[in-house]
């Protein structure tokens, strides 16, 4: 199932699922939406892309199509995308629904996140006892790119956000700064959440520090046994990196989860910024806690 070698492919922000046999990459291409369908996770990296979405010539949401992200939901199938219409301030989430997975999809528009803040990085969140929705998402506490935190709402069905977002995590500890902040400086980052569970243990992984940097990494929030996802006080951070850069693997971030791998992207080589690689390996548990182990 895995790669002989990393990396995968170029690319970016990997989102992979598993799903009737098959290894699905869904990705941002040519300011739209497509996947790749492999029967392994190599094989992604030659397989010809298939458009599921192309964005508008013009508006709000045609331009900058950031993460994409395609989940399968009570047999319908759901994307969720940032986009904007040229100025990154404009940046918020929008969602596509279709009933089968090759389309067609229909645009929902913008997700309605309360309060209407610049917004990245969507991912569903379904609560394992109770089968309850959330979403998940990188966002600016206001209207100003000063910092990126991660926040959490409830949804009534998947393309329905209720409820005012909460905050769940913000860049605070000296490894998530990294790259950034300070005067005249960039943001510094909390982003791309990931859900991972294991016997009813909620994780969620997520990136920090620049993106553009070598110093990109991923941290981990933990839910408290029983706790209510909307509650900041339920969520534990992790204080050290879960997974981050080594000597010849660089700025490995934003990942998502298939069949106890990790995949990743990571920069080219060390200092080549938003150049970047798509990776992949196994990981272990110790218990319920994922171990990422380092960056191969």
């Amino acid at each position: 199932m895995m790669p002989p070698t990393n990396p995968i492919c170029t690319g970016a922000d990997p989102w992979v699922i598993h799903h009737d046999g098959q290894f699905i990459l869904c990705h941002a291409h040519k300011n739209g939406v497509a996947i790749r369908r492999a029967a392994t996770l190599v094989g992604l990296g030659t397989a010809t892309p298939e458009r599921l979405w192309q964005a508008p010539e013009s508006g709000p949401y045609s331009k900058e199509i950031w993460a994409p992200e395609l989940h399968f939901y009570q047999n319908d199938w759901y994307i969720y995308v940032a986009a904007d219409d040229g100025d990154n301030a404009n940046h918020r989430m929008i969602a596509l629904h279709s009933e089968s997975l090759l389309g067609p999809y229909v645009s929902a528009g913008k997700l309605a996140l309360a309060p209407d803040r610049w917004a990245i990085d969507g991912t569903l969140l379904v609560l394992p006892k109770t089968q309850e929705l959330y979403f998940l998402w990188s966002g600016w506490e206001g209207s100003e790119n000063t910092a990126q935190h991660l926040y959490i709402c409830s949804m009534a069905d998947p393309l329905t956000p209720s409820g005012e977002r909460v905050r769940i995590s913000s860049p605070e500890l000296d490894w998530e700064k990294r790259g950034s902040g300070g005067p005249g400086q960039l943001p510094t980052i909390n982003e791309g959440p990931q859900v991972l569970e294991r016997n009813g243990t909620l994780h969620v992984i997520y990136s920090a520090a620049g993106s553009w940097c070598d110093d990109y990494c991923l941290g981990r929030l933990t839910l408290s046994p029983g706790g209510d996802p909307l509650d900041p006080s339920a969520w534990k951070k992790h204080p050290t990196p879960v997974f981050a850069k080594t000597e010849s693997v660089f700025g490995p971030g934003h990942c998502s989860f298939v069949d106890n791998v990790i995949v990743y992207h990571s920069a080219r080589h060390s200092g080549s910024g938003w150049d970047r690689v798509i990776r992949a390996q196994p990981f272990t548990w110790s218990g319920d806690t994922p171990e990422f182990g380092k960056p191969l």
